[in-house]
């Protein structure tokens, strides 16, 4: 019964996303794929469920698709970590993530990412604009991304190998906004110009 309910549940994923998420097509259909590839097990076993850039201006409904998410494939929105980069702008705020090194103040908490990760690691990590993070901040992620795992501050490897990873930008949403006609379809030339950005 359990896992008839699981796989009626990630066919009307889609669907589900949609009745929070108004319009976005492109994104719950990404999301939602990469979902049912994950569960299928067709996905690297070593690599988070899925990662994605959600890019676009305020109010589009990047963290709302986050929130959906987190509410319809863990049936709570308590199960999604929002970190907000604008936090992360200096150099010296990086191991805020993984927590800070022996002798210095903090130690014993963890990491704002690591700790919510290993006490909770069927989640959905939401890196709110991105952009303002400090380049080192990229490295973490790269190594989450590449190998799905992190070592804190104190030596524990983390798994991220059951987390959905999202990360938004408001990243070139002029160029997106100018370049999208009256249907809402954006223009070739608008998505060439974001990707030369990124």
């Amino acid at each position: 019964k359990l896992v008839e309910g699981e796989r009626k549940k990630l066919l009307h994923l889609a669907d589900n996303l949609h009745k929070r998420v108004i319009g976005q097509d492109a994104a719950v259909t990404a999301v939602s794929d990469a979902v049912i590839r994950s569960r299928a097990g067709l996905q690297d076993p070593s690599k988070p469920l899925g990662s994605f850039l959600f890019l676009g201006p305020t109010g589009v409904g990047k963290t709302e698709l986050a929130k959906a998410l987190a509410e319809d494939l863990f049936d709570s929105e308590d199960h999604m970590v929002r970190i907000d980069m604008s936090e992360y702008m200096e150099k010296e705020s990086v191991s805020r993530l993984v927590g800070a090194a022996p002798g210095y103040v903090g130690y014993e908490e963890g990491g704002q990412l690591t700790e919510a990760v290993r006490r909770n690691p069927y989640t959905i990590v939401l890196f709110d604009e991105i952009e303002k993070a400090h380049p080192d901040v990229f490295n973490i992620l790269l190594q989450v991304l590449d190998d799905g795992r992190l070592t804190d501050s104190q030596g524990r490897t983390i798994d991220f190998k059951n987390t959905i990873l999202i990360m938004t930008s408001n990243l070139g949403s002029d160029i997106l906004l100018d370049g999208t006609d009256e249907n809402g379809v954006i223009s070739a030339d608008a998505k060439k110009q974001v990707n030369q950005l990124l």
